[in-house]
This record gives C-alpha cells, structure tokens and sequence, in this order.
C-alpha cells in the first residue's frame, strides 16, 4: 500500500501546478469535485505539499481500530461513480418527457456538469439553426440564372494574365460558368469568358480576343450573361465575329434581336420526328446521297476542286426553293479564303450590298486561325445562334456551314489545355466529344423549321481513326466527298459518286423507283471503274459487247452528273440549272434502260433534265450535218 500511494503521489506531483482541465484523470476529477463542492463528505481538499516527496509511512495494524484515511484514489472512484450515475439518468430521461424538477439537495458533480453542457449545446444550436428559408420565387426554376445569381453589375479586378488566360477577382457577385466579363478602360472591346472558379472570389477566364495592353488591377464588369450576339434579318449580308461586332466595315448592326450563343438542345417533344430529305436541285447530291432535312452532312474534299463553288450554289438553291437563309461560320481558317468567299459571294448575287442588303441570302460569322483559341472555340456557336433565330423565330429551313469542324475540336483542344486539364488520347482534351456533342445536339428538325448543316472536314494525316475526325462521323448523316480525279475531267460538281454517302438512301424513305435508280447507277460505275484498267493496257476492242455498252452508259451517266451552276454564270456564261427530284430519277433510270443509247456523250455534259439532253444532241448533229 504505502509504495502504491507513493508512485500515485510521485505521479500526481508534476501536474499539480496545471490547469485541473489537463491533468490526469485522477487529479482532473479530483480537483474538480474538490473546487466546486469543498463541503463534500469523503473528499480531502489537495494539499500544498503534495507535490513533496512523502514521508514513509508507519505500518498500521487494521485490527488496532476503524480509522483508516481516506485515499485520493478512492475519492476519485466516488467521484467516477458519481458520473456514472448521472450518465445513466441522462440516457433514461425521454427527450420529450418535462424536464424534471430539481431535487432540494446539492446536486452531485457529474450531474451538474452534464446539465450545464447539454444547457449549453441546446442553445448553441438553437442560435445557429436557420431561420424560416425563404419562398422560392418563380425566376428559379427550370434551372433559370436569376440575376441574383448572376451578380451582373459586379465590378472586379485582373489580378493574373497569361497569354489568353487573364485570371479576375470579385469581391462579391461572383460570376457563374460560361458569364461573359468585360474589360474596362481598354482600347478595344475585351470580352471574357468565365471557364473556372478558383476559390471563393476569383475566375479564371479565356479571352475572345488579344490580351496584350491589359495589365493587373484593370477593372473587369461583370454582364451577368452568356455571350450575346445580335441575329434576325439585319445580320444577312454582313461578316460578324464571334461577340457579334460587325467587321465587314458597313457599320453597325441595327437589331432589336439577341440571344446568348449557349442554348440547350430543342427538347424531344419540339424535335420532329418524320424523316425528310432536302432538296438541293444539285442532281449528284438528290440522287446518290441525298441530304437529311435537319440531318448533318461531312464534305470532304482538297484545295482547287470546287468546294467554295458547291456551298454557293447549295446557298442559292436553298434559298430560292424554300426561301430559307444560310449561315456560314468560318472556323479557325485561312483569312485569305474568307475574304475570297466573300467576294465571290457579292460577285455571283448571294450577297447584295447598297440598299438590296436585305435581299442578301447569307450571314457570315469568321473567327479565322488568327484569333485566339477562344474566339476560334466560341464562333462555331455564334453561327449557330444566328441559324436557330431563323429556325425557331421565321419557321425557315436553314442551311448552316461550318468551314472546318476539324478547327472547333482543335480550338477546345488548346483551351483544355491552357485551363490545365490532363489530355486524352492522341492530345486531346477530355471533353472531346461533349465539345461536339453540345454543337451537334442543337442542329436539328423542330416542328417550326430545320438546320440543315453542312460541315467541311480536314483529316490531319489522313487518319481516319484520329479521335477528332472520327468523333464527327459518329454526327453525319451524309458524306459528300469531292474528288480531283474528276475534277480534272472537268466535270463539276467534282463530287465522288462512290465515296459519298447517306443514311437517307433507303426504299423506306425515297421509295423504291429513287432507290433502285441511284443503285443502278452506282453499279454500272463501279463496273466501269473495274474495267478501267483493262481499257487502259488492252483498249475498248478486246472488251465484250456487254462490257462496251456498260462503258458506254457509265461515260454518259458520269457527264450526266455535271450541272452549270447559276452562281458559276459570271465564270462560265452559261446560265445555272435547277433540276427537280422526279426529273433527276426518271432520266437517270431512262439512261440505265438504254433509251439514249444513240445520243453521243456530248450532249449530256453540262446540262439540266433529259429534255436539254436530247436538244443538245439534235444542236450537235445538226452542226455535224453542216
């Protein structure tokens, strides 16, 4: 016993001039009773000398008689069985039931703790409980931005510039993702887009255009909106960027009509669902690889062999016979060529100048590859805005270009990076085909009107399975693929008529008269294409009489397939044709069932219907006969 109290004592000495709340557990529940309850029976106030050595103490006999001191440790077991107690009245009392009165006496140490704590933790939480939340007001739903939300009219600061990366800080009115931010005090019209948070009060932002001249602490305002551009009929005839500022030199834009370039998709109820085709008047496309109204076709083909050339006519087709609009978003291309197309178009009627603008057919939006990655990223959705105001507003059959798609995957791929993502395969970003996905989704067909897109599609190494090309092909409906062989045959429109293709070529959607047609006419050029090599080392005498008279329709049907274009009359001087579906199918099947056998190939090289065809070679033999 006495080396017992000993070690306790000697372990007891050096906390004795500590707080009674970080001690052991002896003297901490020691102290406490002894501090708060110095009347308590049993219990022996600590004396100054204990943190003394103690002196031996002299042995007792326990038979000599009852008086025996009470130990610190057993003080300290009356106080822990105090506690227990109270714990266990704590854990029966129902937390609905009246508290219950307090009893006369003193309470026991434990007990009048465990009140004062829960006492105190009931009105701590009753202090940070919430009040009533308040009613939800109408601006929120449907996932609306509210401008509560927004913070529009906040004023912040450029704290970080990084090449196109320029980094904001708002005190308050933080900025959701996808706001626009305008810089103040700038030579020129800075807008930014919001692409991150970083923390509680700061943004980090891609530029639409160069960030050189902003410096740190420039004041940035916060719009509270998408980017906005202008759209309806004021933007025909004119060149916008990707904010919507005019930059074809004719002034403003005078329009009452906006709306932000990040819409959602038309939901499934508004999207219709009969299959259609549009009908371009071009006899190749009608009839081989006819295009989905509302559906997305890839156009594939190299410099020089007539593309500018098709998307023009398209244009003026398209508006002519259903009185729709065009759009065309030049994407992260060769400023040279946009310039070019411009001109062409104001050559060729597709755009009026003067006051005949509003008879103009299309809007163009450019963000060429001399912009930053963001405006490059962004114009493909601006040229989209535009289409869909004509779609949804004038219940028009729009036709949307975009030149290149290869250029929008290509911009996200350096804003991905320039935010820090971690690149997918092949470098990429990792929203690759969410990037694409946004766009595509809102090409479609609604019950008001459609967006026909047409959208060229550079191949980088002509590598078919790269990530990029290979997640727009998942998109396309159609392919129309121009060829150089043909072209230098001068045959125009140099389209391929093996290589393109359509979902739409189906008996269930043309009908079987259309279909059997277009099949004839691809087997008897293919058969003609494997018989090339033979004609080229052997000649056309050592074919067979079978052999001679499919060479013989398939050399027709291939002139057949050109057509004068009307925007190629400036160029030419022979006036542009435009040929009706019905009429495409009947002379083309009149030419598999050998019904212009005896018609020389001359005559079906640039011209319209079967009827041209058969003036044409009553012109030709009567010169001859001359």
């Amino acid at each position: 016993m006495h080396q017992r109290t000993q070690r306790t004592t000697n372990g007891l000495a050096p906390h004795a001039s500590r707080c009674p709340w970080t001690g052991s557990t002896r003297r901490s529940l020691f102290v406490i009773s002894t501090h708060l309850f110095p009347h308590t029976p049993g219990l022996t106030p600590p004396s100054p000398s204990l943190a003394e050595p103690p002196q031996p103490a002299q042995k007792s006999n326990p038979r000599s008689g009852p008086r025996l001191r009470r130990s610190p440790a057993m003080a300290s077991r009356r106080v822990a069985a105090s506690l227990l107690r109270s714990a266990s009245r704590l854990r029966a009392a129902s937390p609905a039931a009246p508290r219950p009165r307090a009893p006369p006496h003193r309470p026991s140490p434990a007990g009048y703790l465990f009140n004062r704590a829960a006492a105190y933790a009931s009105s701590a939480a009753a202090q940070a409980a919430p009040a009533t939340p308040p009613p939800a007001t109408g601006k929120t739903g449907g996932g609306k931005i509210t401008d509560e939300f927004t913070g529009a009219g906040a004023i912040g600061q450029v704290c970080q510039v990084i090449g196109a990366v320029v980094d904001v800080r708002f005190d308050e009115g933080l900025p959701p993702i996808l706001t626009a931010l305008e810089v103040l005090d700038n030579n020129i019209r800075l807008v930014l887009e919001v692409a991150q948070h970083l923390g509680e009060n700061m943004v980090r932002t891609i530029a639409m255009d160069g960030t050189e001249g902003l410096v740190r602490g420039q004041r940035v305002l916060n719009t509270g909106s998408p980017i906005t551009v202008p759209v309806g009929r004021a933007t025909l005839g004119r060149i916008m960027n990707v904010i919507g500022e005019p930059i074809d030199e004719k002034g403003d834009i005078t329009t009452n009509h906006f709306l932000p370039i990040h819409r959602e998709a038309p939901a499934f109820v508004e999207q219709a669902t009969e299959q259609q085709i549009l009908v371009t008047g071009i006899k190749v496309v009608d009839l081989l690889a006819p295009y989905q109204r509302g559906g997305k076709i890839g156009l594939f083909g190299g410099a020089g062999v007539g593309k500018t050339v098709l998307i023009m006519e398209l244009i003026n087709n398209v508006a002519k016979a259903h009185g729709g609009f065009s759009v065309f978003a030049g994407v992260g291309e060769r400023t040279r060529e946009g310039n070019d197309l411009y001109r062409e178009m104001i050559e060729s009627g597709v755009i009026k100048l003067g006051d005949k603008q509003s008879e103009s057919k299309c809007a163009l939006v450019y963000g060429q590859m001399n912009e930053p990655p963001g405006a490059r990223a962004r114009v493909g959705l601006t040229g989209l805005t535009v289409a869909e105001h004509f779609r949804d507003a004038e219940g028009q059959d729009v036709l949307l270009f975009i030149d290149n798609i290869f250029r929008f995957t290509q911009a996200n791929s350096e804003v991905s990076a320039l935010l820090g993502r971690i690149p997918s395969a092949v470098g990429y970003q990792p929203t690759l085909a969410t990037d694409l996905g946004g766009l595509q989704e809102r090409i479609t067909t609604t019950k008001k009107g459609s967006i026909t897109s047409v959208q060229a599609i550079y191949v980088p190494a002509d590598d078919l399975t790269d990530p990029a090309p290979a997640t727009t092909f998942a998109h396309l409906d159609a392919t129309t693929v121009l060829s150089r062989q043909i072209s230098e045959l001068g045959i125009y429109p140099a389209v391929d008529p093996l290589d393109s293709t359509s979902r739409m070529l189906s008996p269930h959607v043309l009908g079987e008269d259309h279909y059997n047609t277009a099949r004839g006419v691809q087997k008897v050029l293919q058969n003609y294409k494997n018989l090339q090599d033979i004609i080229a080392i052997l000649g056309m005498d050592e074919l067979s009489e079978d052999d001679k008279l499919t060479v013989a329709r398939a050399r027709k049907i291939q002139r057949f397939l050109s057509q004068p274009f009307h925007v190629a009359e400036v160029f030419t001087g022979a006036p542009g044709k435009y040929v009706e579906l019905k009429e495409s199918v009947k002379s083309f099947q009149g030419v598999l069932d050998g019904k212009y056998d005896d018609l020389p190939e001359q005559s079906f090289y640039m011209v319209g219907g079967i009827e041209e065809v058969i003036a044409k070679a009553e012109k030709i033999a009567k010169e001859s006969a001359s």
